[in-house]
């Protein structure tokens, strides 16, 4: 787990910029569609909170506000994290894998819900085999979502 101080540290390190040198986007790996892979991860627990994919633009965004957006395939339009739900992700790092194909954002979750159905995280079932091969809901929902999305 990050302590207090390097959590600190790397909000410091992430400082938003209305740069428009891309050549840090050239650098991506991109799918035929335009899009790339994106993994939220807590900066203080270090949990995989959520995934979304990415675009240019989102990806320009995010660095140029310092909140997470995201592109939203459903929609078809960019999605901006917490827009509805007022749980905005403040980016304290973006990383990049070895291929250039995934994006880590490090984020600071804003009222500690990242997911739509009112839970810390997206990633809330897990696997059992116990007795049987099924899914099971291992994080509580901390707000209903009625409340959250009007």
């Amino acid at each position: 787990m990050a302590s207090t101080s390097e959590a600190a540290d790397l909000s410091a390190a992430f400082s938003p910029t209305a740069s428009a040198d891309d050549a840090w986007l050239d650098e991506l790996v991109f799918d035929d569609n335009g899009l790339i892979p994106g993994i939220a991860q807590d900066v203080t627990t270090n949990k995989v909170i959520m995934f979304a994919f990415l675009n240019r633009e989102s990806l320009r965004e995010t660095l140029r506000t310092g909140n997470a957006t995201y592109w939203s395939r459903s929609r078809a339009r960019l999605w901006r994290k917490g827009e509805e739900s007022g749980h905005v992700q403040k980016v304290r790092e973006l990383r990049l894998d070895c291929d250039g194909d995934v994006v880590l954002l490090r984020v600071e979750q804003v009222g500690g819900i990242a997911c739509h159905t009112g839970r810390e995280r997206c990633f809330y079932r897990r696997l059992d085999t116990d007795g049987g091969t099924r899914w099971v809901e291992t994080d509580p929902v901390l707000k209903d979502p009625e409340s959250i999305y009007k």
